[in-house]
């Protein structure tokens, strides 16, 4: 039997969601957690990576076991109580034993969080950048990502895509209040990708690009042109969306 869990995280401390060799990953704990609270060895496969340092408002993985749960809401407590506490898991369901965490994922979003003032209680949740950004120069080279599906100037090298082609429905800057904050929404990211979208965008927002400038490195399809990759610690991916038979279909 196949559960989703819906689940959060802080990534601070963790090289990234899949598991590594002597390095820890939330991955890995959830996994221990599973198979602590089973009895049995349980993998569990998640609805992407997500890099050293970045966090998860938001993500979805599987797990199978061949006992259902009788109570999910209780093996749910029972779970955030083995789990560590920038690890919780908000929700267990029952789906088809053919629902996939990752390839029945139709759309992914993140958002770049940027501080504009010194904030002790954010600085592992931000990039604190003390300078003045032109949003609206952002916000005209954010708006050109719609109309190009060839990421490779923001795609990390020997990554292992075997395509770097993206589709994005939504790119763009709000402000709220000290925070910048960038929203992009794609049905696939490249390892990377957004940091190396919010570095380059940062340099319009400075003056040091102007949105032609940005236009080209996008159509150059040439890494070496775009700028250097924003901080970790200040990206969330913060929804995955599901066709709506996956989570909003229980199954008994």
């Amino acid at each position: 039997m196949r559960y989703f869990l819906e689940l959060s995280y802080k990534g601070t401390a963790y090289n990234g969601w899949q598991i590594q060799r002597n390095a820890p990953s939330v991955q890995g704990m959830i996994q221990q957690g599973l198979s602590a609270l089973l009895r049995a060895d349980t993998a569990v496969t998640g609805a992407g990576r997500t890099d050293t340092g970045v966090h998860a408002a938001y993500y979805v993985a599987h797990f199978d076991t061949e006992t259902g749960l009788d109570d999910p809401g209780s093996f749910r407590y029972h779970l955030n109580a083995l789990l560590p506490h920038d690890i919780a898991v908000h929700r267990v369901v029952r789906v088809a034993d053919e629902a996939h965490a990752r390839f029945d994922a139709v759309e992914r979003e993140y958002r770049y969080y940027i501080r504009r003032e010194k904030d002790p209680f954010t600085r592992d949740l931000s990039w604190q950048l003390y300078t003045d950004l032109d949003l609206g120069a952002m916000n005209e080279a954010a708006a050109l990502l719609t109309g190009y599906d060839d990421f490779t100037s923001f795609a990390k090298l020997h990554s292992a895509n075997k395509t770097n082609i993206c589709h994005i429905s939504h790119a763009g800057w709000t402000q709220e209040g000290a925070q910048s904050i960038f929203t992009v929404r794609a049905d696939r990211f490249l390892r990377n990708m957004v940091r190396a979208l919010v570095g380059t965008l940062v340099d319009v927002g400075r003056g040091r690009l102007d949105v032609d400038d940005f236009r080209r490195v996008v159509e150059s399809r040439n890494l070496a042109l775009s700028s250097g990759s924003a901080p970790a610690q200040g990206l969330f991916l913060t929804d995955i969306r599901y066709p709506d038979h996956i989570l909003n279909h229980t199954i008994k």
